[in-house]
C-alpha cells in the first residue's frame, strides 16, 4: 500500500523551553543524504524510462517491461528504510514503515513478478506511475530536510499530491492483485497442499483475497492520517497567506 507521511511534533513541558531532540550523528546524516539522493535518482530513472518508452511506442500498453529491472531494484532497496528505523537513525515506527515497505515489495515480487500474465495489465502502469511520482517527491523531501534547506514547493507537493496519487496507487494495486487471482488459482502458485511431511497447508489464492480485504480498514486510516498531517504541516502557512 502506498506510504503515508509521518509528521513531526514538538513537545513542551509547561513554561520550560522544549528540549531539542537529538538528531542522527553527522555520519548517519551523511549516509541518509546519500541514500535518499540515490533513491531519488533511481525513481527519476524509472520516470524517464516510462516517458521514453511511451514516446517510442506511442502507447502506454506494456510500459512495465521498459522499467521492470530498475523498479525491482529500487523498490527492494526501500527495505533499508526498515533497518534505518530499527537502528534508530530515523525516528519512525518500525512496524508502520515495515508494513508500508513490505506491502510494495510483496506486490513487486510476489504478484507482478510471479504472475507474468498481469504485467501487461493497465493497472500495473497505474500503481507504477503513482509510486514513481510519490517516491521522487518523498525522497527529495527527505534529502532537503536532512540538509536543512527544504523548498516550500517540495513540502507542498509532499503533502498535497498524495490526495490523488494515494487512491490511484491503491486502485492499481487492488486491480493487479484481482487480475492475478485466476492465474494463481489455476496454477496453485505458492500454495501448499496436504498431505505433506510438515502437515501444513497454505492457499495463496485465499491469502491474496485476504490481502485485498485488508485494504478496506487500512486505506481510510492511512489516507485520513495524511489529511491530518497536511493540515498540521501546511495549515499555518496557508492561513498566513490568506491573511496577507
Amino acid at each position: 500500500m502506498s506510504a503515508a507521511a509521518q509528521g513531526t511534533s514538538k513537545a513542551g513541558h509547561g513554561d520550560v523551553a522544549p528540549r531539542k531532540k537529538k538528531g542522527p550523528s553527522a555520519l548517519a546524516t551523511a549516509y541518509l543524504v546519500i541514500y535518499n539522493v540515490v533513491m531519488t535518482a533511481g525513481w527519476l530513472v524509472i520516470a524517464v524510462g516510462l516517458v521514453r518508452a511511451y514516446l517510442a511506442r506511442g502507447s502506454y500498453h506494456g510500459l512495465y517491461y521498459s522499467i521492470e529491472k530498475p523498479l525491482k531494484f529500487f523498490q527492494t532497496g526501500a527495505l533499508l528504510e526498515i533497518l534505518h528505523c530499527a537502528v534508530g537513525i530515523v525516528p519512525s515506527s518500525v512496524v508502520l514503515t515495515g508494513f508500508q515497505v513490505m506491502s510494495r515489495v510483496f506486490l513487486t515480487w510476489a504478484v507482478t513478478h510471479s504472475v507474468r500474465e498481469v504485467q501487461s495489465e493497465d493497472s500495473v502502469l497505474l500503481f507504477v506511475t503513482a509510486w514513481t511520482v510519490t517516491e521522487i517527491i518523498r525522497y527529495s523531501f527527505y534529502t532537503f530536510s536532512l540538509l536543512n534547506h527544504l523548498p516550500y514547493l517540495i513540502k507542498w507537493a509532499r503533502y498535497t499530491f498524495f490526495i490523488v496519487l494515494y487512491p490511484m496507487g491503491v486502485s492499481g494495486e487492488l486491480l493487479t492483485i484481482y487480475a492475478a487471482l485466476p492465474y494463481v488459482q489455476k496454477t496453485g502458485l505458492y500454495s501448499v497442499t496436504l498431505p505433506n511431511k510438515y502437515n501444513f497447508s497454505f492457499d495463496y489464492y485465499a491469502f491474496l483475497i485476504l490481502v485485498m480485504i485488508s485494504y478496506i480498514p487500512l486505506f481510510p486510516q492511512l489516507y485520513f492520517h495524511m489529511i491530518r498531517q497536511r493540515k498540521k504541516v501546511l495549515g499555518h502557512t496557508e492561513d498566513y497567506s490568506k491573511v496577507e
